[in-house]
């Protein structure tokens, strides 16, 4: 039931909406309306607004109660009536919501390199678009998920040059040996500037269709996308187009006839650019003296192809917050051309990862390979789990749920913007705001019922559940799909895992403070009901941050 609705209706101002009404902190009812904003329109203090509302109300059998405090009118719903709508409404059911209907998003986000490793710096762009391609879904929205290989650029002439001059032709290349030459070429060209011009001129045969160096460059192409499909199907990541940087060479040349028949270039030192002075940035810049197309190139090309392939509504580029000037230009740059749907346009940012606090560098080869991350976990979890429950069935695939779980939620569980260090310890605590804590509290929902046996048979009363804490249980369940919404509008899954944490704390609250199965058949329905919707929202939950829960731990 939207009581949001139902509250700004009861209240008969047309000033108010049901956007207005925000769900109370907790010793501050139900719901409540901050009343400052009415204050210029209606003349009155936000205090005096919120006393005439109140007053206003009337008789309203959903609310119980109001409360007038520092210009906010608090509500008290009828707590009986309340659980009873919020139960029947099913809370957690994992089925589309209906509030994207009809709107499309695209999703660009992973985006590795092709011929570099899959490495830990990586996992929060794949997690994090993961999960937002999750989130959009489950609203109903027609999701596009881009992973825009980096697939062009010198590197591979340098990767083509230390190919051939050291690489093993006998054997099956690995991601692992590309990433040994690479490292080796960039040491040996610092002290050789003749190699370093051989991988100039190793690219230039990619470029202009050399078999021989294409046949290589595709191999390494192959290669890359064989061993990273791996990861992606242990996360659960899944993508609808792979077209990277390679895709748009020919794809170019309209906008940048486009950018100089609308005089928005100049030449600077030989080099084509779009000038931003007047919008505080520095040149974009567009090509370079040698004739060469850039990222932003490339990113124009890309907006234009989906705008024009996928009528999006909304395209999300889900790139780390260094890369925040390069968005600012080319969203500027595509207004600038007159593209309305710019405004569409969004940089999702987000901070840098380290493990165990140290950094990361592929061209040092300084890299943590995250298939190995994943692994580790997994193998660590299989010994926690071996440890605490030694004859736990599948215990193998209860671990790879705990520990892919665990490194997804690491990725998920904070702000996006803060930068995070990976700890194995910390990921894998039961105790802590982790996926293993989120599961454990899900298994022994899942214990519950499976004890119970035929005691949930027949309708439950949910007007037993009005004790705090059933109740405290009942408000959270209650805001689920505000919360999904909330983490879709702020481009934010950790708003759904800060959820989860109270969620499962309320649960287990309510689970510690009396008994679910009791003599009394009525009273343990309900609550074996309660049981069943906290199951269920967390499941669904920790789907959409790319997390199974077990149903025994």
């Amino acid at each position: 039931m939207d009581y949001k609705k139902k509250i700004s209706e009861a209240i008969g101002s047309p000033l108010v909406t049901a956007d207005d009404i925000m769900t109370a902190a907790e010793g501050h009812g139900d719901y409540a309306l901050p009343c400052f904003k009415y204050a210029r329109q209606l003349r009155k203090s936000p205090q005096a607004i919120a006393e005439d509302f109140a007053a206003g109300l009337g008789g309203c059998d959903f609310i119980e109660r109001t409360e007038v405090a520092g210009g906010y009118l608090n509500f008290y719903l009828e707590r009986k009536a309340f659980v009873r709508g919020v139960m029947a409404e099913d809370p957690g059911r994992p089925q589309l919501r209906s509030s994207g209907a009809g709107k499309t998003a695209c999703i660009d986000y992973s985006s590795i390199n092709i011929a570099k490793p899959f490495h830990i710096g990586h996992l929060m762009s794949t997690a994090i678009g993961g999960s937002l391609y999750r989130i959009y879904k489950y609203l109903g929205w027609n999701v596009v998920g881009i992973n825009h290989l980096g697939d062009w650029g010198t590197q591979f002439g340098k990767l083509l040059a230390a190919y051939e001059e050291w690489g093993d032709k006998t054997k099956k290349l690995t991601l692992g040996d590309m990433l040994d030459l690479y490292v080796r070429f960039t040491e040996e060209s610092e002290r050789d500037p003749a190699l370093a011009e051989r991988g100039r001129t190793e690219f230039l045969r990619i470029e202009r269709g050399d078999p021989d160096a294409v046949r290589t460059y595709e191999m390494f192409k192959a290669t890359t996308l064989e061993e990273v499909n791996k990861v992606y199907a242990r996360l659960g990541i899944e993508f609808d187009s792979y077209n990277g940087e390679a895709f748009y060479n020919d794809k170019m040349q309209p906008i940048i006839d486009e950018l100089e028949a609308k005089g928005l270039t100049e030449v600077s030192d030989g080099a084509l650019v779009v000038r931003l002075d007047d919008y505080g940035m520095p040149p974009c810049l567009i090509r370079r003296s040698d004739g060469a197309s850039l990222y932003a190139t490339r990113d124009l090309a890309a907006a234009q192809y989906r705008a024009d392939t996928y009528k999006f509504d909304k395209c999300l580029y889900v790139v780390a917050t260094q890369q925040n000037l390069h968005f600012r230009q080319l969203f500027k740059v595509l207004e600038l051309m007159g593209r309305e749907w710019a405004k569409n346009l969004v940089h999702v940012q987000f901070g840098m990862v380290s493990y165990e606090g140290k950094p990361l560098s592929t061209r040092k080869g300084h890299v943590v390979f995250l298939a190995d991350v994943i692994e580790n976990t997994v193998q660590k979890a299989r010994e926690i789990i071996e440890e605490k429950n030694p004859d736990l069935p599948n215990k193998d695939a209860v671990a790879e749920s705990v520990g892919v779980g665990a490194v997804m939620f690491f990725a998920l569980g904070t702000q996006r913007i803060k930068d995070v260090d990976f700890d194995y310890d910390r990921v894998l605590s039961f105790d802590g705001e982790t996926a293993p804590y989120l599961q454990y509290t899900h298994a022994r929902c899942m214990s519950v019922l499976a004890k119970a046996e035929n005691r949930a048979e027949g309708e439950p009363d949910p007007a037993l559940l009005t004790d705090d804490d059933a109740y405290a249980v009942v408000r959270l369940l209650s805001v689920f799909g505000d919360v999904v919404l909330d983490a879709a509008e702020k481009y934010e899954p950790s708003v759904i895992a800060r959820y989860l944490i109270d969620l499962a704390r309320s649960y287990n609250r309510f689970y510690i403070a009396g008994r679910i199965i009791t003599d009394d058949d009525a009273l343990t329905r309900a609550r074996l009901a309660l049981t069943s919707a906290v199951a269920r929202t967390i499941k669904t939950g920790l789907r959409l941050l790319l997390t199974e829960a077990p149903d025994r731990m």
